[in-house]
């Protein structure tokens, strides 16, 4: 997935995103934000925030400042901050593998459907690592090849396609926790069958 290509796609998704996808990706998200324990005075990324999804989630009293590559889905998020009234949160336009904040900026890391967009998932890690805070925590929702060979010999054949509407669907969950750099604490699914992992992480420095 190149920039231009992500940023093309999701501009095309940006009116009908919500539409198309809060019923899957919402309540992954909720419980993900949930197990955060997210307090008062927290400083909070959301990496890849999009349409906003994510943003009445957070715990009212932490700031939380969400990043996304595509000015289309950040004007619905925009239109989200402003109608709820979100005093606490900061919204900006940014690359995931190019973050543009200083070292040890974030208590706790946010990354929502984000590792199968980007051209490199490493490169987005190695940014989370740096602008979180040493011990802080990090927690990735995201969908990974299944363990399953038949399932995954699928998702290959489907691969080229899937990365025409907008993400990779043979990224392996265990070459990318090998790579992440973060102690794993767990990881969990909201159903038994289930392609979307909730990866929970410590930053260790």
């Amino acid at each position: 997935m190149e920039h231009e290509a992500v940023k093309r796609i999701y501009a095309g998704y940006s009116n009908v995103y919500d539409i198309l996808f809060k019923r899957f990706f919402y309540p992954r998200i909720r419980h993900a934000i949930a197990s955060m324990d997210i307090k008062p005075g927290d400083r909070v990324l959301d990496v890849g925030v999009g349409t906003g999804l994510s943003l009445d989630l957070f715990n009212k009293d932490a700031s939380v400042v969400g990043v996304d590559l595509s000015h289309e889905m950040l004007k619905q998020a925009r239109a989200k901050v402003d109608s709820l009234g979100m005093k606490n949160v900061t919204l900006l336009e940014m690359d995931a593998m190019n973050l543009s904040f200083e070292d040890d900026s974030f208590d706790k890391v946010f990354i929502s459907h984000v590792v199968s967009v980007v051209p490199d998932p490493c490169r987005v890690m190695s940014e989370v690592r740096r602008v979180c805070k040493d011990r802080g925590k990090v927690v990735i929702v995201n969908h990974f090849k299944s363990r399953n060979k038949m399932v995954a010999g699928f998702q290959k054949v489907f691969n080229p396609i899937s990365k025409r509407i907008g993400w990779r669907s043979d990224l392996c969950m265990d070459s990318f926790l090998s790579n992440c750099g973060l102690k794993i604490d767990k990881t969990e699914t909201l159903k038994k069958i289930d392609f979307w992992q909730l990866i929970y992480g410590t930053n260790f420095k």
